[in-house]
C-alpha cells in the first residue's frame, strides 16, 4: 500500500518537472517571444475562435496539460 502511493508520488513528481523541462525548452527555442510567431499559432491551433480557456490561470492550465501530454509522449520514445 505504501508503496504504490510513494510510486504515484514519485511519478507526479516526475510528470511535473518533465511538463516544467517542456515549458522551458519551448520558451529558449522560442527566445521568450511570447507573443511572437510560434505562440501566436500555438494558441490558434490549441484554442480553436471561441474554445478559449476563461482568464490567464485557464491558459496556464492549459498549457500546462499540453506540456505534460509532450512530456509524457517523449517519455514513450
Amino acid at each position: 500500500m505504501i508503496d504504490r502511493s510513494l510510486g504515484n508520488l514519485v511519478g507526479h513528481l516526475t510528470d511535473f518537472l518533465g511538463s516544467l523541462w517542456v515549458l522551458m525548452s519551448l520558451a529558449i527555442v522560442s527566445q521568450f517571444q511570447f507573443k511572437g510567431r510560434y505562440w501566436t499559432w500555438r494558441t490558434a491551433t490549441a484554442f480553436p475562435q471561441g474554445t478559449h480557456p476563461e482568464g490567464k490561470l485557464g491558459l496556464l492550465r492549459s498549457g500546462f496539460e499540453y506540456a505534460r501530454w509532450a512530456w509524457r509522449i517523449r517519455r514513450l520514445r
